[in-house]
């Protein structure tokens, strides 16, 4: 049987004007430490103008940035905890 422990929020704020959207990402984890990330999007001039689809990209790109952040967290941690250099963690 396998218990959660633990919970992670993550939180996604955007700006946005007529043809820019900007996401910033934030996780808080369990140690106290956050981490935190930005992604763009931009709306070609003769597109229409569908915020929700620009907040999509935007947040998207934050949200993988924040993946690979957290990724290489990770793999520090593993580094620190075996005292060697391991493998590459690959998406």
């Amino acid at each position: 049987m396998m218990n959660t422990a633990v919970g992670w929020h993550v939180e996604l704020e955007f700006q946005e004007d007529d043809q820019h959207t900007r996401a910033a990402a934030l996780v808080r984890l369990p140690d106290g430490s956050e981490v935190r990330a930005h992604g763009r999007a931009s709306r070609h001039h003769t597109d229409s103008n569908q915020p929700r689809v620009g907040e999509e990209i935007a947040g998207a790109r934050a949200l993988n940035e924040l993946a690979m952040q957290l990724l290489t967290k990770a793999h520090g941690e593993i580094d620190d905890a075996s005292g060697r250099t391991s493998q590459p963690i690959h998406v």
